[in-house]
Order: C-alpha cells, then sequence, then structure tokens
C-alpha cells in the first residue's frame, strides 16, 4: 500500500496524432463515392443499383481504413497503434526505439511496427535542415528550452515527443508500461470490405 507522504507519478495527458491530409481527403473521397453510387442506385436500372452499392460497400470500408482510422494514441503507459486494418497495443517496456526514417516505425524486439498516422515528408525534412544550416551558418543560437536544431519536420518532431514520453516511462518503470504487445485486426474494416469485393465478383459472373 502506498503511503500517503510518498509522492505519486506524474501523470500526462494522451498525444494523440492524425494526419489532417488524409482526413480531409477521405472524408472528399466518400462524399463523392456517395455522391457517384447513390446517383446509380436512384437513376440506374437493371443490375446498375447492385452494382453500385456492392462498389460502395467494397471502397467505403477502405477509403476509411487508409484515411480515416490511422491514428496513434500515447500515454504514460503505452503506445497504440491504429493502423489501417490492425491495431497493435505497445507497452513502452517492450518498444525498444521509435524512429523517422522512410516512415515512422516503433521498433519492439524483432518487430517492427509502422506508424501510419504520421507521414513523413522528405521535401519538409529538407527544408528545416536547410533552415537549420542557414541559422548555423549565421551563427545563431537556439533561445533557452529549444534544441540545437531549432527547425525540424512535423514527423521528426511528434517522433520526438514520442521517444520523450518513452524515454520518462522507461526511467521511472511504470508499473503499467510493462507487458507483451497485442495485436488486433481490424474485422470491422475487412469483413464488409471482403463481402462487398465478393458480391461484385458474383454480380459480373453471373452477368
Amino acid at each position: 500500500m502506498t503511503s500517503p507522504d510518498q509522492p505519486s507519478e506524474p501523470t500526462y495527458a494522451d498525444r494523440v496524432y492524425r494526419s489532417t491530409a488524409s482526413l480531409v481527403s477521405g472524408g472528399l473521397l466518400l462524399a463523392l463515392l456517395l455522391w457517384i453510387c447513390g446517383d446509380a442506385v436512384v437513376r440506374g436500372s437493371g443490375r446498375t443499383p447492385w452494382i453500385a452499392l456492392a462498389a460502395a460497400l467494397t471502397l467505403a470500408p477502405l477509403i476509411v481504413a487508409y484515411t480515416l482510422r490511422p491514428a496513434v494514441f500515447a500515454n504514460d503507459d503505452r503506445l497504440r497503434v491504429r493502423n489501417p486494418f490492425r491495431t497493435i497495443e505497445l507497452p513502452w517496456a517492450v518498444v525498444d526505439v521509435v524512429r523517422a526514417r522512410f516512415s515512422v516505425e516503433a521498433l519492439a524486439g524483432d518487430a517492427t511496427y509502422q506508424l501510419w498516422a504520421i507521414p513523413v515528408s522528405l521535401r519538409q525534412r529538407k527544408s528545416a535542415q536547410r533552415r537549420n544550416a542557414k541559422r548555423k551558418a549565421a551563427g545563431e543560437a537556439p533561445v533557452a528550452g529549444e534544441t540545437e536544431e531549432i527547425s525540424r519536420s512535423d514527423a521528426d518532431r511528434q517522433v520526438a515527443e514520442l521517444s520523450e514520453v518513452h524515454e520518462r516511462a522507461v526511467a521511472t518503470r511504470r508499473p503499467g508500461a510493462q507487458g507483451e504487445a497485442a495485436v488486433r485486426w481490424a474485422y470491422e474494416i475487412i469483413a464488409p470490405a471482403v463481402a462487398g469485393a465478393v458480391l461484385l465478383a458474383v454480380l459480373f459472373a453471373t452477368g
């Protein structure tokens, strides 16, 4: 039992990472799909409405999977990665490192998990590197609280934040940060997409 005089571990609000561009494009694609398939259902004849419905059933889950679903949630105890077809729960104790190369990855033992919600922009990274080089050449020093790299790409900044949370959890050996990695398949996405694809195949095969 914890003594009342013993200081408790500090808690920090969950961090959520999502791609704004993906959310916007996903919403637009779903609206376009609804418009095209809805028009085919209302105005089409014969097998056209059924084909439109099957196409919508196939494509809508895939659009959601690749644009609206990806997200990364990080708190003091674990990293939860929601990718298009899987959700990965990683207690910080099993994470070796979070890194950004051509994609953002979390390494846990022999496994590597991509973080779809944090896209890496090589153009943005090169632009940040050029700004840093110019500031160093001009002799500008970082102000208090800034790192030597004053400018960073969004992906590199977010990876630095995740690494900070990871290091804090490992250093304090939080009980909640212990455990094993867990992976769950997103059957709510996979099942309707497969059902729609099967229905489309049947409609074309019997046409």
